[in-house]
C-alpha cells in the first residue's frame, strides 16, 4: 500500500547561491558523508530529503541529516534513514522507500514513494 508520495525539483545554480550565501547550511542539510559532494549531487539529495518530507505529510521536527541517499553496489540511489525521520516513518508505517533521481541541465529532481 502506498502511503505517501513526495517530488521535488531544485535549481542547481540557486541552490549554490543558497549554500554560499548561509554558512553552515551545507551542515545543516546534509549528514558528513554528503557534504563534500559536488553541488549537482548536493541538489538532488536536498530534492530527495524535500520529497521523503512530503511523502510523510511534512511534519514539523524532522532532521535533514536523518535521511540520507546512498548508493548501492551497482550504483543505484537508496534511501537511509534515522532518528525523527524513521520515528515519523515508523508511525505512518512506512517499511519500504523507493527513490528515483534525475538532473537535467541546471534541475535536480527526486521523486520518492513511501510504501506499506
Amino acid at each position: 500500500m502506498i502511503i505517501g508520495i513526495g517530488v521535488d525539483v531544485v535549481d542547481v545554480p540557486r541552490f549554490g547561491r543558497q549554500l554560499e550565501r548561509t554558512p553552515g547550511l551545507r551542515a545543516r542539510l546534509f549528514a558528513p558523508a554528503e557534504r563534500e559532494l559536488n553541488l549537482r549531487s548536493l541538489a538532488a539529495r536536498f530534492a530527495a530529503k524535500e520529497a521523503v518530507a512530503k511523502a510523510l505529510g511534512a511534519p514539523a521536527g524532522m532532521n535533514w541529516q536523518h535521511c540520507q541517499v546512498v548508493l548501492d553496489s551497482a550504483g543505484a540511489p537508496l534511501l537511509q534513514i534515522d532518528g525523527t525521520v524513521a520515528a515519523v516513518a515508523e508511525g505512518k508505517g512506512v517499511q519500504t522507500w523507493h527513490l528515483s533521481l534525475s538532473h537535467d541541465g541546471d534541475m535536480a529532481t527526486a521523486m520518492v514513494i513511501a510504501e506499506g
